[in-house]
């Protein structure tokens, strides 16, 4: 019996050693048990540009401001920093809303991406690209971030999806295609769309119809019927992403074709990207 004694007591302190010392103001929490009945809390990730260079980007989204992100992926050179624990909540949706979900803040991951936005010139608004090794590294890191949080490809998302009108980032010359093309996010089939917008080269749908499927895409649209300002913004931001060419916000054929191929089961292609090779030795 006293060894048995002996035996509890330095267990005991053994349990101790490992935790600190015994506070008997803190809970004593057992995690034997582990519910199945759970998901990540970061169920979206939503990419922005900075509109600034890379000093004044990290002095902003770092300093005594209102705006920060998970992460910055630098320019030049094209590296990826971390400035809030995923974790924790990092200031960089504001008010947005995507396919029933709001203040996306509390529930994604934002990736902030040096670029220099747009410049207004007398020949209209121009868009600065993208360097391919930053993006290179932003698809890396969306990679890796989708991976350990399962985030649904339809929940990568840009600045401006969540907010059409108010925002416009990461803008028409972020190549989202390669998002596509890396496996990462679904994309309008291409065969499916040729053959719908020779049908609405004849006539086009109506604005109500327009506003219906936007909403089922994940826009916060009113059903209205009218083409007013908001419904004119997030066609415009529907075109910056899936046909970049043309972003005015006004309807033709083509974009109500990647709209109704967007919305109709099986029109969105997913690509398996190829398995990794191992590393030459």
């Amino acid at each position: 019996m006293k060894k048995a004694l002996l035996c509890a007591s330095a267990a005991l302190l053994l349990s101790a050693c490992a935790t600190g010392p015994f506070d008997p103001q803190k809970p004593m929490v057992n995690h034997s048990y582990v519910s199945q009945n759970q998901d990540s809390r970061s169920l979206f990730i939503v990419l922005h540009y900075t509109v600034i260079d890379w000093e004044k980007s990290l002095r902003v989204l770092t300093r005594g401001g209102q705006v920060s992100s998970h992460y910055l992926v630098r320019d030049e050179p094209a590296e990826i920093y971390q400035l809030v624990d995923e974790n924790r909540r990092s200031w960089h949706a504001g008010a947005s809303y995507w396919s029933g979900s709001q203040n996306l803040n509390s529930s994604s991951i934002g990736i902030e991406i040096v670029n220099a936005g747009w410049t207004d010139t007398p020949a209209g608004r121009v868009y600065a690209p993208f360097p391919q090794k930053q993006i290179d590294e932003v698809i890396k890191l969306v990679r890796d971030i989708q991976k350990r949080h399962d985030v649904k490809p339809e929940r990568i998302i840009g600045h401006a999806d969540i907010a059409p009108g108010r925002k416009q980032d990461p803008g028409p010359a972020f190549p989202w295609k390669q998002l596509f093309d890396a496996g990462l996010i679904p994309w309008p089939d291409a065969a499916q769309v040729a053959i719908k917008k020779t049908g609405y080269e004849s006539a086009l749908p109506d604005v109500a119809w327009v506003q219906d499927r936007l909403g089922r895409v994940g826009f916060n649209i009113a059903r209205s019927g009218e083409m007013d300002k908001l419904t004119k913004d997030v066609i415009g931001t529907f075109q910056m992403k899936y046909r970049p060419a043309n972003y005015s916000g006004e309807l033709d054929a083509e974009t109500a074709a990647l709209i109704d191929v967007a919305t109709t089961p099986g029109g969105m292609l997913m690509i398996t990207p190829p398995p990794a090779q191992p590393a030459k030795r």
